[in-house]
């Protein structure tokens, strides 16, 4: 263990029934995994500034199952790149929720690549990468069937950042929250000038969530 690293120690936030059951649904026989990412949250992900102490008491609902269900919205085996990935958040829910899926996570910031990787060898999740680096340098390295986002940036700064990372007829998928229908409005031209089609709001996780996931999905034109 190195100096940075710390371990898992204490208590950590269980989830409500509802949330148990939530997370039963959505992560299945990967729940001691996920249990383990929040885990991870509560104790040296507040410990290094990746998330806020009050948000502990919400990491099962808020967080963890709120970005996990928008893997609802992808095909089995496909590619995902979660760009800003932070604190795992959706990269590492989504990872864990679906291991036929193979993510790929894309953060500038050197302790929190640092973090992701511990979280990653911890849990062993063989179908998890991390590049360090920033979105646009990444154009051309690597490109997913999805590119996800959650907290990074308003959509028409967001959209420049991932639409070029999507490839030929995938789909960027960007959790948002109450101004998702304002963004898509202001977001429109930069999105049709590069290659997106139009926007359209979904929301996924109505049948576990007591607050399901708003989700801005814009499809990219496949030539």
């Amino acid at each position: 263990m190195t100096e940075e690293q710390l371990p898992i120690t204490g208590s950590f936030p269980e989830p409500s029934a509802e949330e148990s059951a939530a997370a039963e649904a959505v992560f299945g026989a990967q729940l001691p995994a996920a249990r383990g990412f929040v885990a991870h949250l509560a104790s040296s992900g507040i410990e290094r500034g990746l998330l806020g102490p009050r948000e502990v008491p919400r990491l099962w609902g808020r967080h963890v199952l709120n970005c996990a269900v928008v893997a609802d919205l992808m095909r089995h085996g496909t590619s995902v790149v979660d760009v800003g990935s932070g604190a795992g958040l959706p990269g590492l829910a989504i990872a864990i929720a679906r291991p036929d899926l193979q993510l790929h996570l894309v953060e500038p910031l050197e302790r929190r690549v640092t973090w992701l990787k511990e979280v990653i060898d911890d849990l062993s999740l063989s179908n998890v990468s991390v590049h360090r680096a920033r979105a646009e340098e990444m154009v051309g390295e690597i490109a997913g069937d999805y590119v996800t986002a959650r907290a990074v940036s308003a959509l028409s700064t967001l959209a420049a950042w991932t639409i070029p990372l999507t490839k030929p007829g995938g789909e960027v998928l960007a959790i948002k929250g109450r101004s998702a229908a304002e963004e898509i409005e202001k977001a429109r031209k930069v999105i049709r000038k590069l290659g997106g089609v139009t926007a359209e709001i979904v929301t996924v996780g109505t049948a576990v969530l007591q607050e399901p996931t708003t989700v801005v999905r814009i499809p990219v034109r496949t030539a």
